[in-house]
């Protein structure tokens, strides 16, 4: 396959900033769609935000949970519940400290009396107690409150205006700005995949976003450099404009960046499976959103990111003016190139007490240098010295 040959050397000529527009109409739909499900569906946050009730129990030698480990005891509490058409269920498995016995531990969304008394009863029932008000009851606030989503919120601001003011002092304003529409893009699309599939967001979620804001940064930052050196190295003679250069940088590290996203989907891809099979619900929270944001930010560095760069260099009259001239075939005003070293004026072959001399200005009728002979230079005679 001479195109994945191509990729994997890095020669590769995909019309990637040509196509910007079919890029900016699928991520005009994707963030249409993602505005859609948080606005009309909004997002199906966990009990950690919302609050709800908690059921405790201590598990009795005679229960059913007894001979099982902590895994699939709690895979079989949340099971036991899934008659009572509760949304979210977080069981756990954890050790008195009074008692130092194992005790059921159940946090749901807030329930009405009538539900409350059944899954009481039924919780009993599954740790082998007789009495049913063994099972401690608590109405529990939001472990994630207000102060730590401002203080998040907070964060995120001073994030971004700090890497605002590293890229546009270490590469330039403009792409600055494709940066921080490339992060903002991440972000909603990623959050709207949640509200449309109705994945519960966690803490674990978001501490997965707010990293995965990193990773984008980075891949975007080794975009950026690439294009800045060939800028530099071919863009600034005027022979190419700002937009082909754009093109070929994002070619030159296409098959980076893919090889990079391949080495964090490959691991995260495991974790999530283990997450699914051991039904860690901690893991499997993080694992889908680092699977997710992954590939969001992997599209918003070569697809996003790159094409608002050029489209706004483009509008610089430098650029303009180089545009230009290359649309009307006019290439004087290009700066030429560096012209390549000159050979030596004469190239000296020793043939017995003769040099001869191969000189570029003197030729005979056929074009060839003629060769002139020069006489071997006369050794100098050592004076002598006087004795006084």
């Amino acid at each position: 396959m001479p195109a994945l040959r191509d990729i994997v050397r890095g020669e590769a000529h995909f019309n990637i900033i040509g196509r910007f527009r079919m890029w900016a109409t699928i991520s005009a739909i994707v963030l249409i769609a993602s505005l859609g499900g948080l606005l009309g569906r909004n997002l199906n946050l966990s009990i950690d935000f919302k609050g709800g009730t908690s059921f405790t129990v201590p598990i009795a030698a005679s229960s059913q949970l007894t001979g099982d480990s902590d895994a699939q005891a709690v895979q079989t509490a949340e099971s036991s519940l899934s008659g009572f058409s509760i949304q979210d269920v977080r069981a756990q498995i954890q050790v008195s400290q009074a008692t130092q016995q194992k005790e059921l531990f159940i946090r749901t969304p807030h329930l009405d009396q009538t539900k409350l008394l059944s899954v009481q009863k039924s919780l009993a029932q599954l740790a082998g107690q007789s009495d049913q008000n063994q099972v401690n009851i608590t109405d529990v606030g939001p472990t994630w409150g207000k102060q730590v989503s401002s203080k998040a919120l907070r964060g995120l601001i001073v994030f971004l205006i700090l890497v605002t003011i590293y890229i546009s002092f270490r590469f330039e304003p403009k792409m600055a700005v494709g940066a921080i529409a490339a992060l903002f893009h991440d972000l909603l699309a990623t959050a709207g995949i949640y509200a449309l599939i109705g994945i519960s967001v966690t803490p674990a979620t978001v501490i997965a976003l707010l990293t995965l804001l990193g990773y984008s940064l980075y891949d975007t930052v080794v975009v950026f450099d690439k294009i800045r050196e060939n800028v530099g190295a071919s863009g600034s003679t005027g022979r190419q404009s700002y937009t082909d250069v754009v093109n070929d940088s994002v070619n030159k590290v296409l098959m980076r960046s893919i090889n990079t996203s391949l080495s964090t989907l490959l691991p995260i891809a495991a974790l999530l499976f283990a997450a699914l099979f051991f039904k860690a619900s901690t893991l499997e929270d993080l694992a889908v959103a680092l699977f997710i944001g992954t590939i969001v930010g992997t599209y918003s560095s070569i697809f996003i990111a790159s094409p608002i760069l050029a489209v706004l260099k483009e509008r610089e009259p430098r650029y303009k003016a180089v545009r230009a001239r290359l649309e009307t075939g006019d290439v004087r005003g290009a700066r030429p190139a560096r012209p390549a070293p000159k050979p030596a004026a004469a190239d000296y072959v020793a043939q017995g007490a003769v040099d001869v001399a191969v000189e570029e200005a003197p030729r005979s009728g056929n074009g060839q240098p003629m060769r002139v002979q020069r006489p071997a230079p006369k050794p100098r005679k050592k004076k002598k010295k006087k004795r006084r």
